[in-house]
């Protein structure tokens, strides 16, 4: 029997109150490998209870000494990494190199939310006026929470967590009931990092769990990444609870192909943004706009690459590509691959129907290249998150900037190119808020932010760095005279 997992609420391991529970299913095998409980809103509510108790300490904490943890929690991190990565795998079927660069990325958050005493630290100004100084600090909001995707388990908790406890507040996490073991092995290492009881917890479930954190009066900020309507509905109910929210949705990245790019290379980096991590990620690359003579060259030598792409397990020796998350998204995938062959693309190199040797449960979809798509067409405009790239082809730049700003996304916007004037006016006039310059992935690093536009992102403040500061802090002004017969009775 497959281990059902618990919470982590004040500072112990506990069991939901739930009675129902869901398998967690290896997508490259499809065997269960442990049940996650659907906790109930009143597991959520002894959550909420308990870090606000915790709160009225922890926000009296210095700075330099709530960063204590965080250090700790980057050594027990670097220390577990294989451990942790090949978790990752086994729940959410990526390759063991992709999970173990997952785990960089999340540890990379951790440090940078170290150098929280410098990134909290207000603003001041003596003599506003006469005989007045005044002054900006920053205070934390209290209670906040992040509801996780299943995509990158190990990162992307990390990009709120570190930043809002180290800025004084209590955090909640709600991860994807698809893949909560990974975040069981990483709340191990926050217990054994010595945060205080009620700092932060773990809750896990699904949609009753989501909406009790955003019903709760308690909870002042809700962070999240998933869909665009999904995005779309938590940032409109968080934001009518009077809560601050930061909703990061879908993406339909597109990638201009210049005639002047290193073929070779381009070739390479964009298989690997199309196709890695089963291209599950908000920041693959889905649409390439090849420009002029570009077409031919780069046309095949990417259908040869997709062809030879070593599918499999994600730990197996030598596999450059895992499985899709689960048999609904199998499915989902190979039937927007039919409607985009309906819609009037040639498929070039077809991922469906596929098994792998050893794994023929597993959920597997090939990599597939889709050519001469509408651009109105579902392939062109849908987030498939799957390994699919489809192909587009434009005469000039400037019709390749128009394609990639007729569309509501704006995750990522790449261009290949050894001409600075192009990238510069692509840089310039494209609408997304990740802009990679032959960079096939531009996911920020953790001193920047991670910064969506459109329907890709809903609200003010993103992920990461300096705008997490300001997500999870409320500024205070203070403006304070001292009059010179005051100070003479003192």
């Amino acid at each position: 029997m497959s281990e059902r997992l618990q919470n982590f609420i004040d500072g112990a391991w506990r069991h939901s109150t739930a009675e129902q529970a869901l398998s967690v299913i290896n997508p490259a095998s499809a065997q269960v490998i442990a049940e996650v409980p659907l906790s109930t809103a009143g597991d959520v509510n002894q959550a909420v209870e308990i870090a606000a108790r915790a709160f009225v300490e922890w926000r009296r904490t210095p700075v330099v000494e709530r960063v204590q943890p965080l250090f700790r929690l980057k050594a027990l991190l670097e220390q577990h990494r294989d451990d942790l990565a090949l978790s990752i795998t086994d729940e959410c079927g990526k390759t063991l190199a992709e999970s173990k660069g997952e785990m960089q990325r999340a540890i990379e958050n951790v440090e940078t939310a170290c150098g929280m005493p410098t990134m909290m630290q207000g603003t001041n100004s003596e003599d506003i006026a006469a005989g007045i100084d005044e002054h900006m600090i920053r205070q934390p909001l209290g209670v906040v929470a992040a509801v996780t995707p299943f995509n990158f388990p190990g990162m992307i908790p990390f990009w709120f967590m570190p930043y809002a406890v180290a800025a004084g507040n209590c955090f909640l996490l709600k991860p994807s009931e698809r893949v909560p073991v990974t975040s069981q092995k990483v709340f191990h290492l926050i217990q054994a990092a010595g945060f205080p009881p009620g700092v932060v917890q773990l809750v896990n479930g699904g949609r009753d769990a989501v909406n009790a954190i955003l019903d709760h009066p308690g909870i002042r900020a809700v962070s999240f990444v998933g869909s665009t309507n999904t995005a779309r509905t938590i940032y409109s109910r968080a934001a009518a609870n009077g809560k601050r929210a930061q909703c990061q949705g879908g993406a339909k990245n597109p990638v201009v192909v210049m005639p002047d790019a290193d073929m070779e290379m381009t070739t390479r980096i964009l298989a690997d943004s199309a196709f890695g991590c089963a291209g599950q990620r908000c920041l693959a690359a889905s649409v390439a706009i090849t420009v002029g003579d570009a077409r031919p060259g780069f046309t095949e030598q990417i259908v040869s690459t997709a062809a030879h792409r070593k599918v499999g397990y994600g730990a197996a020796p030598g596999i450059e590509m895992g499985p899709v998350i689960s048999a609904e998204s199998k499915a989902r995938i190979e039937g927007l691959i039919a409607r985009g062959e309906s819609d009037g693309a040639r498929v070039l190199v077809d991922g469906r129907g596929s098994r792998v040797a050893g794994y023929e449960d597993g959920y597997f979809v090939l990599p597939t290249i889709l050519d001469d798509v509408p651009p109105d067409a579902e392939a062109a405009r849908t987030e498939i998150f799957g390994p699919v790239l489809s192909l587009m082809h434009a005469h000039s730049i400037e019709e390749a900037i128009a394609l990639v700003n007729g569309r509501s996304y704006g995750n990522m916007a790449c261009i290949f190119t050894t001409d600075g004037a192009n990238a510069r006016r692509f840089r310039y006039e494209v609408n997304a808020g990740n802009v990679g310059i032959n960079v096939g992935v531009a996911a920020p690093m953790s001193t920047f932010p991670f910064s969506g536009w459109g329907d890709s992102f809903f609200g003010d403040l993103h992920a990461q760095a300096h705008h997490a500061v300001e997500f999870y802090t409320q500024t205070k002004v203070v403006v304070e005279r001292w009059p010179r017969e005051w100070s003479r009775k003192f």
